[in-house]
């Protein structure tokens, strides 16, 4: 393999500068900067950089699950006065695991602000107020299943988010006849499923609710989502 390339995905093989490769703040750097690519996914993981959706998201199996539950959050977040959430290439980065993430959606509560669990990284020379980053540990991290990511999603993003702090993630997959969605909490050694109650719905301790993601066909015959909270 050449110098400043790396394989990282089934999908294609994509063109990294070396620089990028010298350890998880020269990678930062580079995946802040206007060097990185526009399109595709690029993640830092236990010193190994991952590529992943170069060929651009699924529109309803990965983005329609992503938008309704980014959709949700939000409104529930901004509702209760919780914090913020984020969606599409926010990054997370934690200097203590060696992780640097784009999730698809993130919540980040006043509560881990103002205790130094995490902290909105300023953009460098910018005017205050505006922010490049998210550093430590959010409270919420969901991650929606795509073709090329799925050892990813499922293994190695929830161990590093675990080691990082993270107190919950959630994970979808909406690519198969069977919709899945798990809510998990924290573990004595990693993330553990919510045991949903007798209608299906998980709590979540960070939003203060239990929800059930469910979908159905609209008058074409294509799957909507919808997150219900009770």
């Amino acid at each position: 393999m050449s110098a400043g390339f790396l394989v990282a995905s089934d999908e294609c093989e994509v063109a990294v500068p070396s620089q990028a490769m010298a350890g998880l703040e020269a990678f930062r750097r580079w995946a802040l900067s206007e060097e990185c690519p526009d399109s595709g996914r690029f993640d830092y993981i236990a010193g190994n950089i991952e590529v992943s959706d170069m060929a651009g998201e699924e529109v309803i199996a990965h983005g329609a699950v992503k938008m309704e539950l980014a959709r949700g959050i939000a409104n529930h977040v901004r509702r209760y006065d919780l914090g913020y959430a984020f969606t599409d290439s926010v990054r997370v980065s934690s200097p203590e695991v060696g992780l640097s993430a784009e999730p698809d959606v993130i919540v980040v509560t006043f509560d881990a602000i103002e205790s130094g669990r995490a902290r909105l990284v300023p953009k460098a020379g910018a005017e205050q107020g505006r922010f490049i980053e998210v550093e430590g540990a959010p409270d919420l991290i969901i991650e929606v299943v795509s073709d090329s990511t799925v050892r990813k999603d499922t293994i190695r993003l929830p161990r590093s988010y675990f080691d990082a702090g993270v107190t919950e993630f959630w994970i979808a997959d909406g690519r198969k006849k069977e919709l899945t969605f798990v809510v998990h909490t924290r573990g004595t050694s990693g993330f553990e499923p919510v045991v949903p109650d007798q209608q299906g719905f998980q709590v979540s301790e960070v939003l203060g609710v239990a929800v059930r993601f469910e979908r159905c066909h609209d008058r074409l015959g294509t799957w909507q989502y919808d997150l219900v909270s009770k």
